[in-house]
């Protein structure tokens, strides 16, 4: 019923109301003014350092206020609606209402979601790392899969994905591969997915048709502005030069262009061997250095760990944090939030959007519901 819709457009016009407040609007446009007058200023493009962190400072503020402000104006366009539909007694609007007010419940929860994205390199783009765990050629294949699957969901969110280093597993598989997700909060969300990865299945590789559990390794990392300082000593690195070997043959060249960079002090390992040049590979390995090291220091500022290199826990048994199960039966559970959904087949072609969002509101003290 239209009546229906009509109390539960005024209900959540307060979940609206309240997310304007959470984003400071009124504040974020009196800083866009502020910023843009100094941009105005004479010299101000001489610092390319300042210039490109104002002008990203000026792109977040003003995509928070359009998100809000276009809310504000479907909200609108729905109440009407309704209230059209009501006066002229047309309920055969109904279906039209809803189709719209269901568009309007997720766009009002996405934007939800971004105000819990308020770290320092929320907003960058991502680097992360599948490693395969115990498990041999099994795990190898489930790193694939789990590739497979944050390729998906990149594509749903628009974002681009590009392999910078790769392993392919000794019979199947991947045994790891590094990959930059580039977009408007790609670290943000994806900084959900730290952990292990286990998978129960009946193995393709095991002639007797067998169950198997494999786990994999999943690294994720900030890709960082060339303007974030980590003190790192020339002579604490040791970097190798050797021949690409990207997937399936592709980005192989005859020139030893890829990089490897081990950090002696920690003993991290980074490679990059899918950029254009020597130069590139390694401007993008040291990136990665710098953001691992930057993980670890804030780690031992937390106290989070022992070790200077003990951030990662076993790839193996009772330190996953989600575990996919295709047999006996069908469902893929998130540990750490309880959250749970019965089709595996969606959550691998990239719906993970439910366990991202929970772990977020988690992390925030949002209780989760549904």
């Amino acid at each position: 019923m239209l009546q229906d819709y009509r109390i539960m457009l005024n209900e959540i016009k307060g979940d609206l109301d309240e997310l304007g407040v959470s984003l400071d609007v009124a504040g974020a446009k009196a800083e866009i003014k502020r910023l843009e007058e100094e941009m105005a200023r004479p010299g101000f493009w001489d610092d390319t350092s300042r210039s490109q962190k104002i002008n990203k400072r000026i792109k977040i503020l003003r995509n928070k206020i359009e998100g809000f402000e276009e809310l504000q104006r479907e909200w609108e366009d729905i109440m009407a609606l309704v209230e059209l539909g009501i006066e002229e007694n047309e309920e055969s609007l109904e279906s039209e209402v809803k189709e719209e007010y269901e568009a309007f419940k997720e766009k009002l929860e996405d934007l939800r979601i971004k105000t819990f994205l308020d770290g320092p390199y929320d907003m960058n783009n991502a680097i992360v790392t599948l490693h395969s765990g115990a498990g041999g050629t099994e795990s190898q294949d489930w790193v694939e899969m789990l590739y497979r699957m944050y390729t998906r969901w990149a594509e749903k969110k628009g974002f681009d994905v590009d392999v910078l280093d790769y392993l392919p597993g000794e019979e199947a598989g991947i045994k790891n591969i590094t990959f930059r997700v580039s977009g408007d909060y790609a670290y943000g969300y994806l900084k959900a997915e730290k952990g292990v990865h286990r998978l129960v299945r009946i193995s393709p590789f095991d002639a007797a048709a067998r169950r198997h559990t494999s786990f994999a390794l999943v690294e994720v990392l900030p890709e960082l502005e060339d303007d974030v300082e980590v003190d790192i000593r020339p002579e604490d690195l040791r970097i190798d030069t050797y021949r690409s070997s990207g997937a399936g043959g592709q980005h192989v060249n005859k020139t030893e262009s890829a990089i490897r960079i081990t950090h002696l002090p920690t003993g991290i390992v980074v490679s990059c061997q899918n950029e254009r040049s020597q130069i590139s590979n390694r401007e993008t390995a040291m990136k990665m250095l710098k953001a691992k090291l930057l993980e670890i220091k804030e780690q031992e500022r937390l106290e989070k760990v022992s070790e200077i290199k003990g951030e990662h826990k076993d790839i193996g048994w009772g330190n996953q944090i989600r575990s996919y199960v295709f047999n006996p039966y069908s469902m893929v559970k998130d540990h750490r939030t309880g959250v749970e959904v019965g089709s595996t087949q969606k959550v691998m072609d990239g719906d993970i959007d439910i366990f991202i969002d929970a772990y977020l509101k988690a992390q925030k003290g949002v209780k989760i519901t549904g």
